[in-house]
């Protein structure tokens, strides 16, 4: 509640202290002008109450390995249509034996988990299996979230 609040006063400040030709067509001196606002139909509108960490890939991982699937997957996982709305995050164990243990979470749930070989040469496969992986079940785990209703379940447990 103190962070919606926080973020929220924030906004407002923003918005309050911005400059008075920030409005104006024409842009002010010494400044790069700002695109053209988006129309009322756009799909893509920004709102005060949208979630301003969605689309967060939060990265978890401490091998080259685990920054190599990081980079593939994040590259890939851009291109999605619903990769700005919700925020994940890319989790590595190392190991000496068996590569890395890399898993995605999203929602403290997860959406994919395998084991990289120690050879850098697949990763970029992968990486590009997880993100349709990963894509397909966040899509799925939506669909039940909203489809699914039981008083004896929280929403985290669902």
């Amino acid at each position: 509640m103190r962070t919606s609040a926080i973020l929220l006063a924030s906004a407002v400040s923003a918005f309050c202290l911005a400059p008075a030709y920030a409005n104006d067509r024409s842009p002010a001196p010494n400044t790069v002008a700002t695109p053209a606002p988006e129309s009322l139909d756009s799909p893509r509108r920004k709102s005060a109450f949208d979630d301003p960490l969605g689309g967060v890939v939060v990265n978890r991982t401490v091998t080259v390995l685990g920054q190599d699937f990081y980079q593939n997957f994040t590259a890939l996982w851009r291109q999605k249509d619903i990769s700005n709305k919700f925020s994940i995050s890319i989790h590595e164990r190392p190991s000496a034996r068996f590569g890395s243990e890399i898993w995605v979470l999203f929602r403290q749930k997860r959406m994919f988990h395998t084991f990289l070989p120690p050879a850098r040469a697949a990763t970029k496969r992968i990486s590009a299996q997880a993100v349709e992986l990963v894509y397909q079940n966040i899509a799925d785990s939506e669909i039940e979230r909203i489809m699914v209703k039981s008083p004896d379940l929280g929403p985290e447990e669902m």
